[in-house]
């Protein structure tokens, strides 16, 4: 006798017919006794049970149903809720045909944001855990005192007023503004996105000018326009100093929990960067598929020393307010893998391969591609209340190296800081490498081998070289970099390198100068520059770059850069201001002027460390 296979279908197995051969076993034609017999008693128990259930049943009389229709009725009603339903369905058709293509879409728009929003209440963020807020000194106030510099000082506040007006009625929600055009603006380090950079980068120093009102339509914007979940490529460096730092200051100076909230979500979406071979981040991550690249002009395939070198003080806090050790981790595999490496001469090379480790050209500088590195060490030994002195260590090494190959004395007597390529010292300075002669009065405390008094003396030869690239221009505004050679001291040569673009560096270099030694030339010198902006870049729609600060009839260049609010009116108000307001002993401020408080890390234990490091 042959078996039947057994075959799948469809999860169950089945009995398949061979041919030739019966699917019945043959034994099972004649039944026997024995089985008669039982069928019998089966039967006559199932005749006994209806009997019963003849007297038990309850009185239908008592329960009067409705009777049920013919099969031939039921059926005709069911076939007319099809067609009902039929009808409808052509209907509702017919009627989207005749709509525009527009209310199509804003239909299809508005399901999406139900159906986002309801996944949202299904599965939101966790809860951040309760954390204790830092010590906070000096958040508002700081009345200067004597009448003339609470002038000055309300001038900037004006000033202040003037950028934001227009920015709120020319540009809102853009990134930025093009104050001629009177439109939004914004730039690739942004993506394609509409980010309200702008109102980020400026809503602590509207809260510290005690611009209140201000602060909160900038809150309410962020509350409920805010979304990181964008299909677009941003720089992880400008996202992280400009929205997650100015996140976490307008969450410290304000207690507004939405601000930490979306620091860590938009830091959520940051992590992906740092999927490399080695951990060190790509320049750019789309915020949306968390695939990062890097710039195509850096060399080979490099990332940036002064963006990698920037998180610092960012994700330090970021682990501290969220708990999740995952940012810390990244920084200090940061520090761990460079300060394993090589270093020609003592200097970091500004560009190293993320996937290789290895360096790229040998090219240091202290202004663009390196500045906020160095900035960021020292800050970094600041923020932890002096505890990471493997921060300060790194620094110091670091600076030692700067003065020995960079650090030079023009025929002129002015100190400037040069660039290192290729094994030749390159006698120009940026715009941007000005931020040092704070950073030097600003760590000077501190320095080994008691050279405390050599570094603030270093700063102000820094801080009166930057004078002096303005001082040498028609606009007394400074070029964006300037030469040391042929004569030429502290002026720019070449016309791509003449313009203005409402930077910071300098008038942030005389502020800390300023709180250091309360030398009145500085305050002096941030008038000088208060009133050249007021003149030559302000116009009706807020405030715009100029391209040729040795012009006496500049062309604008149409843009409000979002930092002109953060950093550039915030130092030259805090310049004005009592030293009480944000002293330096409490906070520390990023490299986009956010200020952070100093953790004491004496007792505070960061997740995923055994110390502060």
């Amino acid at each position: 006798m042959t078996t039947p296979a057994l075959l799948p279908l469809s999860g169950r197995r089945i009995p398949t017919l061979t041919p030739g051969v019966s699917s019945f076993p043959h034994h099972r034609a004649t039944l026997r006794l024995s089985e008669k017999f039982i069928l019998l008693l089966i039967l006559s128990a199932f005749i006994t049970l209806c009997f019963g259930a003849f007297f038990f049943l309850p009185d239908s009389s008592k329960h009067k149903r409705p009777p049920l229709p013919p099969l031939s009725l039921g059926l005709r009603s069911l076939r007319d809720k099809i067609r009902a339903d039929h009808e409808r369905a052509l209907q509702e058709a017919k009627e989207k045909l005749r709509k525009s293509k527009d209310e199509l879409k804003a239909e299809i728009q508005t399901e999406k944001t139900k159906v986002a929003e309801d996944l949202k209440k299904k599965d939101g963020p966790k809860p951040l855990p309760p954390v204790p807020m830092p010590k906070l000194v000096g958040v508002n106030d700081g009345d200067p005192g004597d009448p003339d510099t609470k002038e000055k000082r309300d001038k900037i506040r004006e000033m202040m007023k003037h950028a934001w007006d227009s920015y709120r009625q020319y540009g809102w929600g853009h990134n930025e503004l093009k104050p001629l055009a009177k439109k939004g603006h914004s730039t690739n380090i942004f993506g394609n996105s509409q980010m309200g950079a702008t109102i980020v980068d400026a809503l602590d120093t509207l809260y510290i000018m005690g611009l209140h009102d201000e602060f909160k339509d900038g809150q309410e914007w962020i509350e409920q326009n805010l979304d990181f979940s964008v299909n677009a490529e941003v720089s992880v460096f400008e996202v992280n100093i400009r929205f997650i730092g100015g996140l976490l200051a307008a969450y410290y100076l304000s207690g507004q929990e939405v601000f930490k909230v979306k620091a860590v979500q938009l830091a959520e979406k940051l992590l992906p960067a740092f999927n490399t071979p080695t951990g060190i981040p790509w320049a750019m991550v789309n915020l949306k598929s968390g695939v990062g690249r890097n710039w195509g002009w850096a060399s080979a395939g490099s990332s940036i020393l002064a963006e990698f070198g920037t998180l610092h003080m960012e994700f330090v806090h970021l682990t501290y307010l969220s708990g999740n050790p995952a940012y810390y981790e990244k920084v200090r595999h940061i520090r761990k893998l460079l300060a394993k490496m090589d270093r020609p001469n003592g200097l970091y090379p500004n560009y190293l391969n993320p996937r290789t480790g290895r360096w790229g050209q040998h090219h240091t500088s202290v202004g663009g591609l390196g500045d906020s590195f160095y900035e960021y060490l020292l800050k970094a030994w600041l923020m932890s209340d002096k505890t990471d002195t493997e921060a300060r260590k790194t620094y110091d090494d670091a600076i030692e190296a700067i003065e020995r190959h960079l650090i030079r004395k023009s025929n002129g007597g002015l100190t400037f800081i040069g660039e290192w390529k290729n094994g030749h010292l390159e006698r120009k300075m940026g715009h941007l490498t000005c931020f040092a002669g704070g950073m030097f009065a600003l760590g000077a405390d501190g320095s080994p081998d008691d050279k405390a008094g050599h570094y603030l003396q270093l700063g102000a030869e820094i801080a009166h070289t930057c004078h002096e690239s303005y001082d040498r221009t028609v606009l007394k505004l400074g070029p964006e970099a300037f030469k040391f050679d042929s004569g030429l001291e502290a002026v720019a040569v070449r016309q791509n390198e003449k313009y203005y673009i409402l930077r910071p560096e300098v008038i942030e270099t005389y502020w800390y100068m300023w709180r250091f030694t309360h030398d009145p030339k500085y305050r002096q010198w941030g008038w000088e520059a208060t009133q050249a902006i007021d003149k030559y870049c302000r116009v009706s729609g807020g405030f715009s770059g100029v391209k040729d600060v040795y012009s006496s009839n500049p062309t604008y260049d149409d843009v409000q850069q979002s930092f002109f609010l953060a950093e550039t009116l915030k130092y030259l108000y805090l310049l004005f201001s009592g030293d009480d307001l944000l002293p330096l002993e409490n906070w520390v401020f990023n490299t986009e002027a956010h200020p952070l408080p100093v953790l004491h890390m004496a007792n505070i234990t960061l997740p995923g460390s055994q110390n502060q490091g």
